[in-house]
């Protein structure tokens, strides 16, 4: 069965970004980079709300064609391109680069795309992430936590009903500082 996860990256502080959606804090390094593309090209689909397919759509269609793109960025933008994606979204009916949109969170929908054959779907965006959250369909979090203290911002991690249990999986630490922290959820 395929893992829905979570790969985002967060402040110490539990921020996604900055104020006036500032992401400039993100300490993405080769070394990081390239650990990422290695996770993301396993998986069988991104699922994405419309603003994060919008920032994506902005920068990874050509970014490999620019002189100043190192090497995984430009791997990057290959994986980007092949990869199916999902876009959750009431405002946008069609959407370019391999995307289906669909306008809402279905969970019979989505337990149905986990048995499909294939890598993990790889969830990203804090309004989709509380939506899936909240409907439990998340199988995983993996988190990259930046060495930094935004103070405010825009939190990963919202209020929510119920408690999730984690259980820690797997950590490792990049040279610029930043942890990966990844977790089960653990479910009864």
């Amino acid at each position: 069965m395929r893992k829905i996860v979570v790969h985002l990256s967060v402040s110490l502080d539990g921020f996604f970004e900055g104020p006036d959606h500032d992401i400039s804090w993100h300490s993405v390094d080769e070394e990081l980079h390239s650990h990422m593309n290695a996770q993301l090209a396993t998986a069988s689909a991104f699922l994405e709300g419309r603003v994060t397919q919008e920032l994506m759509a902005a920068h990874w269609p050509t970014a490999d064609e620019d002189p100043a793109a190192s090497a995984p960025e430009k791997e990057f933008a290959g994986i980007w391109r092949a990869m199916p994606k999902i876009v959750f979204s009431r405002t946008r009916d069609e959407v370019p680069w391999a995307t289906e949109v669909r306008r809402e969170v279905d969970p019979d929908g989505i337990r149905a795309l986990q048995q499909l054959p294939g890598g993990d779907m790889v969830l990203g965006g804090p309004d989709l992430t509380a939506t899936f959250r909240r409907l439990d369909l998340v199988d995983e979090y993996r988190l990259f936590v930046a060495p930094v203290l935004l103070g405010r911002g825009r939190r990963l991690f919202g209020e929510a009903d119920a408690l999730t249990a984690l259980e820690l999986l797997e950590t490792r630490r990049f040279g610029n500082g930043t942890v990966m922290l990844r977790h089960g959820v653990t479910r009864r």
